[in-house]
C-alpha cells in the first residue's frame, strides 16, 4: 500500500492559464448523457529534449502508455497514429503544430510531450491540445525517477479528464475483494488500471467485506481469524489491525460516515441479525433496526440522511430506505424476488444492487425515490456486489461462471464494460477505494 500513496519528488507548472472568465464560463462535456460520443483523441510520439545516443523505447512508450490509459476511462477514441498526417519531428507548442493535419484525420484532441532523462532523473512534458481551436489546454512539467514513469502518465490522465470534464480521473483508486484460491479466502486490492495485485491479509481464516473509509486510512472486514466472524479495522498507514466487534454469532461491516469516525454494522447479538452505528474509537453502538426478520448490507446516502439496507421482513430480501437514525423505513425494490447488496452512488440519486433475473443475478440500478430500475448487465453468470467508484462514473461487480469467477468495470450506464481481474480462484465483493493520494 505504501508504493501507491508516496507522492512523486516532482515539480508541476501550468504552461497556460485560462482567465478568469474562461475558467468560470467554462463548460465540461458531460460524458454521462445518453447522446455523449467518445473524444477522437490522437497521441503522438513523445521527443527526447536534448540529441541522446540511445533514447530507448520513450518516445512510443510514452504514446502507448497514454493511449492505453484513456481507453480504459472509456471516454476515448484513440486514432491509429498510422493514419498521421503532420511531420513526425514537429514541435510540441502550438506554434508548430499544424493543427489541419490533425482535423483531417479527425481528431478533436491531440496531446504531444517530450522528455529528457540521465537515468537518475527523468524529466517530463505533457500537453493537451483542442485541434478544433487550435489552442493548449493544458500542460503540465514532471520531475522524477525513471521508474516514475507510469505515475507521471496517470497523473496527465487525470488532468485531461478534468480539462475536459471537470472530474479527474480515477487513477489513484484501488479495488479490494476477496480472493480465494488453495487457502481460505483472503482480501487482495489492484489498481483501477489493473495493475499491482498484492494480499492485504493472510490470516489462513476466512476474510471477507472489506470496507474502505473515506478518508482512506482504513479498511474493516470480518475474519474468523479467532474462530467467530469479527470486525476488524486494518490500519493501512501502519499496517496494525485491531478487533472492533466479536460478539457472539455474526459480525459484518456496513459502510462508513463522510468523517470516517462511524461504521454501520450488521450484527446477531440480540438474537437475529439487525443494524448498528458503530463509533469506531469509543465502540458505542446506537441500534437502528427491531425488526424480527434479517436486516443486513447497510449503506449510507452522501449527505448521511438515509441508509439503504436489506431485509426480508416482507418474505422475499429486498432493499428498503430509511432515515438515519433508523425512522421512516420505506420498502425500495418491487420488482423481483430477490434483490441484495445495495450501493448507493456517491452523486445521491441512485442506488445500485443485484437482482435475481431467470435464475442469474444481474446489476441493477435504481432512482433512490423508487420507480422502474434500469438493468445493466445481460449476459450469462452472475453479477453480484456492484460498488461505486467515489467520482460516481463507474461500477465495479464481480461474475461468476460455474466455479470460476471475474472482476468487471463497466461506465454508469453499463457501457464500456472490461475485466479488471481474473484468475484461476474465486475472486468476488468488490469495493471501491477512495482517491488515495
Amino acid at each position: 500500500m505504501h508504493d501507491l500513496r508516496r507522492p512523486l519528488i516532482l515539480t508541476l507548472f501550468l504552461f497556460l492559464l485560462l482567465s478568469a472568465g474562461q475558467v468560470y464560463g467554462k463548460v465540461y462535456i458531460d460524458i454521462g448523457s445518453p447522446s455523449f460520443q467518445k473524444f477522437p483523441i490522437a497521441i503522438a510520439d513523445f521527443k527526447p529534449f536534448r540529441p541522446v545516443a540511445d533514447k530507448g523505447d520513450l518516445p512510443v512508450w510514452f504514446s502507448d502508455t497514454l493511449s492505453r490509459n484513456l481507453t480504459i476511462t472509456g471516454y476515448f477514441n484513440v486514432l491509429d497514429r498510422r493514419a498521421f498526417l503532420e511531420d513526425p519531428q514537429a514541435g510540441i507548442t502550438a506554434e508548430g503544430i499544424r493543427f489541419e493535419d490533425w482535423t483531417v484525420i479527425g481528431a478533436e484532441y491531440l496531446v504531444k510531450g517530450g522528455f529528457h532523462t540521465d537515468g537518475r532523473e527523468l524529466v517530463t512534458e505533457f500537453r493537451l491540445f483542442d485541434v478544433v481551436r487550435g489552442e493548449l489546454l493544458v500542460g503540465k512539467r514532471y520531475t522524477g525517477r525513471p521508474e516514475d514513469r507510469n505515475r507521471m502518465v496517470m497523473q496527465f490522465v487525470n488532468e485531461i479528464l478534468l480539462s475536459l470534464t471537470g472530474e479527474a480521473g480515477l487513477f489513484d483508486t484501488q479495488v479490494a475483494f476477496v480472493r480465494k484460491g488453495d487457502a481460505p479466502a483472503d482480501i487482495y486490492a489492484i489498481n483501477f488500471d489493473g495493475s499491482d495485485l498484492r494480499r492485504i491479509t493472510n490470516y489462513n481464516a476466512l476474510t471477507l467485506a472489506p470496507r474502505w473509509s473515506p478518508d482512506g486510512r482504513f479498511l474493516a472486514f470480518t475474519s474468523y481469524r479467532d474462530g467467530n466472524p469479527d470486525i476488524y479495522l486494518l490500519d493501512l498507514r501502519n499496517n496494525s489491525t485491531r478487533k472492533i466487534a466479536f460478539y457472539p454469532g455474526l459480525n459484518l461491516p456496513g459502510s462508513w460516515s463522510q468523517d470516517s469516525a462511524r461504521l454501520l454494522v450488521t450484527l446477531s447479538r440480540d438474537g437475529n441479525q439487525e443494524i448498528y452505528d458503530m463509533n469506531v474509537g469509543s465502540l458505542l453502538l446506537q441500534r437502528l433496526t427491531r425488526d424480527f426478520s434479517i436486516d443486513v448490507s447497510p449503506v449510507r446516502s452522501s449527505d448521511e440522511k438515509r441508509i439503504a439496507f436489506v431485509s426480508n421482513r416482507n418474505g422475499s430480501p429486498q432493499i428498503y430506505i430509511m432515515d438515519a437514525d433508523g425512522g421512516s423505513v420505506r420498502r425500495l425494490t418491487d420488482q423481483g424476488n430477490y434483490n441484495t447488496s445495495p450501493a448507493w452512488s456517491p452523486k445521491g440519486n441512485r442506488i445500485a444492487y443485484e437482482g435475481s433475473v431467470n435464475g442469474r443475478f444481474q446489476i441493477f440500478t435504481i432512482d433512490a425515490e423508487g420507480g422502474d430500475p434500469q438493468q445493466l448487465t445481460f449476459e450469462g453468470g452472475d453479477h453480484e456486489s456492484p460498488s461505486w467508484s467515489p467520482d460516481g462514473r463507474y461500477l465495479v461487480y464481480s461474475v461468476r461462471v460455474g466455479g470460476r469467477s471475474r472482476i468487471e468495470i463497466m461506465n454508469a450506464g453499463g457501457q464500456n464494460v472490461r475485466v479488471l481481474y481474473q484468475g484461476n480462484d474465486v475472486s468476488q465483493s468488490p469495493v471501491w477505494s477512495p482517491r488515495l493520494r
